[in-house]
């Protein structure tokens, strides 16, 4: 596995890596500024490909393609916004929005503290606004698969729960298990259902299980192997909880079903039983839950738990379902008993009220009669006023249109030459397309100093020398460049829009200052032409605690020399062997050189200093190379 990247590391020459957000057996995660959207914060995911055959590289990048595009289709404000992917050394990353909050996870761990546990009405809360969210990914045909409290974090601003760590990774993973070459569990164990941990299997189900287990998790403060007899196979959650609402539990306790058959089929289905406890029917309000913050779930019911009906989690065969559409009733009133007294033509009144009625209606079949003969059809009947059962609400599932792809635009590169003097600055104002590239060319003496910087938005620039590779490790894709010319000849600025956008506008500022006076030469005779001054590529190399070795490739040459940059603590053991014709030079952390470590091939020993080591790959011509770095 590839050690993880240290912070201050840019790439792309956009994402300046903060810190490590978190690591897991697929992946890692960092904080990174965003340096193409004013150092906005993001999360930065790196999936770490299998070590292997070149065509299982080629298969993880696939899947990982294929996986970053499904997410681009996720738009929802409790998922975090998907940004971009990019490949760089052989590592796989995608950014994503960064969530401010706590995990809740931390938040138990809190209250654990505390010696309590999340409120039923807390809970009942959490599931009122992430249920909405497994609806959504559930319609674009996504499952979650590792839903825990660890991937729920209550952000700040909002108090909202977002659900992260989407399965990339996750269905990498699992597909690749298909070939036989990493066999691994995709799930946390506890929280993933027993067909995700024993076949990899998944549905929308298995998404609901393990928002139960979540659930229980939260209301107990217990980890679920102490909740779970997993030798009867049944959830004993309760047990911690005796004065739980019935309800409730009925509701957890399906959502925890063994068999998936059993279960809630959908997030729909949790929410019309979570509405019923409530004391509200499915069908008189709307068949999800509101996203807004102002208007929490109705938590009347858990006052007054005796008064609630229970909902069936298992029935018997034959036993009625509690959420299928019942019958319409009929309101058709039973025969009174017999009665004792005389008929009806005893009673004086009962035949003169007998008689009006009659009168009634031989006038509403004249009236009808008279209808239609004038209008030739009969009267519309009255709109009935016998209630009938209202219809299960069907699903709504709202299908986002697949954004159309842009058109293929040709590029276009344009170039044009600047007459720029010392001491005179110059100013442009221009814009630019996607497609196009720019390149200013401006002639520069060894020694001047220049100044580039960008303003506007969306546009970076490349400073290139005289042989139209980059001047330094800092000059590829950047907003600003400013250093001294290291040889004499044209040299070239290089304007791209910023990956993703359309157009961007810009200004680019420039200046040259003269370069430092040189002693004046004695006789006129030809001074040698001096060497150029070598510029040196530097990367950093990590090593955790214990005996690491690292295997690391690259080029290097007399002009652009490669540096690695390893952080050691005195007497530790250091050794360096280098392949490919080249030799090395190691300098101690003020620069001095490492006695019995200039330009040789290989070196080993014990460090006496603390800081960061300079380990210089010499060579007289650009050539490649490899280098095996160990540290104990």
């Amino acid at each position: 596995m590839q050690p993880s990247l240290s912070p201050g590391t840019l790439l792309q020459n956009r994402y300046y890596l903060v810190r490590v957000l978190g690591q897991g057996g697929f992946g890692r995660t960092y904080l990174a500024q965003d340096q193409g959207r004013f150092n906005e914060l993001c999360a930065l995911k790196e999936f770490i490909p299998m070590q292997g055959a070149v065509q299982l590289f080629e298969k993880s990048k696939e899947l990982f393609q294929r996986e970053a595009a499904t997410l681009y289709q996720l738009q929802h404000p409790q998922i975090p916004q998907f940004r971009a992917t990019f490949e760089q050394d052989h590592r796989f990353f995608l950014a994503q929005d960064f969530v401010d909050g706590k995990t809740y996870r931390s938040l138990l761990d809190e209250r654990r503290m505390r010696g309590v546990a999340f409120a039923e009405t807390e809970v009942l809360q959490l599931l009122h606004y992430l249920l909405p969210v497994l609806a959504h990914i559930h319609s674009k045909g996504i499952v979650h698969r590792d839903i825990s409290p660890d991937n729920i974090i209550l952000r700040d601003r909002d108090r909202l729960p977002v659900l992260i760590d989407f399965g990339v990774v996750k269905e990498i993973a699992t597909r690749l298990q298909q070939t036989d070459i990493r066999q691994t569990t995709v799930g946390k164990l506890g929280y993933a259902p027993p067909e995700q941990m024993q076949t990899g299997q998944v549905s929308p189900c298995s998404d609901i299980y393990a928002l139960g287990v979540t659930s229980v998790v939260l209301l107990t403060g217990q980890d679920p192997q102490k909740l779970f007899d997993d030798v009867n196979l049944v959830w004993l959650w309760q047990r911690w909880l005796p004065q739980v609402n019935t309800g409730l539990a009925d509701v957890l306790d399906r959502m925890l079903m063994y068999r998936p058959g059993d279960r809630f089929q959908t997030a729909l289905d949790v929410s019309h039983a979570l509405l019923v406890l409530s004391g509200k029917s499915p069908s008189s309000g709307s068949t999800n839950f509101p996203l807004s913050q102002s208007s929490p779930p109705s938590t009347a019911g858990l006052a007054e738990s005796s008064k609630l009906q229970t909902i069936a989690v298992s029935r018997p065969k034959g036993t009625p379902n509690p959420y299928a559409p019942t019958q319409t009733p009929s309101y058709a009133t039973n025969s009174p008993p017999h009665s004792a007294q005389g008929s009806f033509w005893d009673d004086p009144w009962a035949v003169a009220l007998g008689s009006l009625v009659m009168a009634i209606l031989a006038g509403l079949g004249s009236w009808a009669l008279v209808t239609v003969i004038r209008y030739g059809g009969l009267p519309q009947p009255p709109t009935s006023l016998i209630p009938t059962q209202p219809p299960t609400p069907t699903p709504i599932i709202i299908l986002t249109p697949s954004p159309t792809p842009s058109p293929t635009l040709t590029p276009v590169n344009y170039s044009q030459r600047l007459e720029l003097l010392e001491g005179k600055p110059v100013s442009i104002d221009k814009s630019l397309q996607a497609n196009e590239t720019l390149t200013y060319i401006i002639s520069g003496q060894q020694g001047q100093q220049l100044n580039a910087y960008l303003t506007g938005e969306g546009v970076l620039l490349s400073m290139l020398g005289p042989n139209q590779s980059p001047v330094d490790q800092r000059s590829e894709r950047v907003s600003a460049w400013q250093g001294t010319l290291p040889f004499t000849g044209d040299y070239f600025i290089k304007l791209n829009t910023v990956k993703g956008l359309p157009r961007g506008d810009y200004q680019l500022n420039l200046s040259l200052l003269g370069a430092k006076e040189s002693s004046p030469i004695p006789s006129p005779s030809i001074s040698p032409t001096p060497l150029p001054t070598p510029t040196y590529v530097e990367e950093s190399v990590s090593f955790p605690s214990g005996t690491v070795q690292a295997v690391l490739s690259g080029r290097t040459g007399p002009i652009r020399i490669k540096r690695y940059l390893v952080t050691l603590t005195a007497s530790q053991e250091l050794k360096v062997t280098p392949n490919g014709g080249v030799r090395v030079d190691i300098q101690y952390p003020d620069g001095t050189p490492v006695a019995g470590a200039s330009q040789v091939s290989q070196w080993s020993g014990k460090v006496s200093r603390d800081g960061i080591y300079q380990i210089n790959i010499l060579s007289a011509q650009e050539t490649d190379f490899q280098l095996e770095i160990s540290v104990r």
